[in-house]
């Protein structure tokens, strides 16, 4: 009777420790995701490329004419309008709906947005695996 209350407490402290880490990884996500919608408020538009995965960014790479593109227009709100992530945590993929204000014509544009977020173990950081926001789309 003994060996089934240690096995089944020891098996409680295994999966405590496995959600503290899982909230470590969530929060770390949570963080990086701030961050990129603090770059993209703030029009900081060639720092957001520090927070792609180097392997999506070699298969995806940015042309120079997007980030131009991008920088004639100021964003007037950032929202998030769902979350979803898949079942270890590990991806998450956001959808946001960006007000953009173009400097020149004055004029504001709505875009849908999703990023991907995948946690990199390797790396020991959440990296985006999409894009920028384009402009063009509605």
């Amino acid at each position: 009777m003994n060996r089934k209350i240690v096995l089944v407490v020891a098996l409680a402290l295994i999966g405590l420790a496995a959600c503290g880490g899982s909230k470590d990884v969530m929060r770390e996500g949570q963080h990086a995701m701030d961050r990129w919608e603090s770059l993209v408020r703030w029009s900081q538009y060639d720092s957001l490329i520090d927070l792609m995965h180097p392997e999506w960014l070699a298969a995806h790479p940015i042309p120079r004419i997007d980030l131009e593109r991008l920088k004639q227009f100021r964003v007037s709100q950032y929202r998030v309008e769902q979350v979803l992530t898949d079942a270890d945590n590990l991806v998450i993929q956001r959808s946001v709906r960006i007000h953009l204000y173009h400097n020149h014509t004055l004029r504001e544009r709505v875009i849908l947005h999703v990023e991907e977020w995948r946690y990199d173990a390797e790396r020991e950081r959440w990296l985006l695996h999409s894009g920028l926001p384009d402009p063009r789309r509605r």
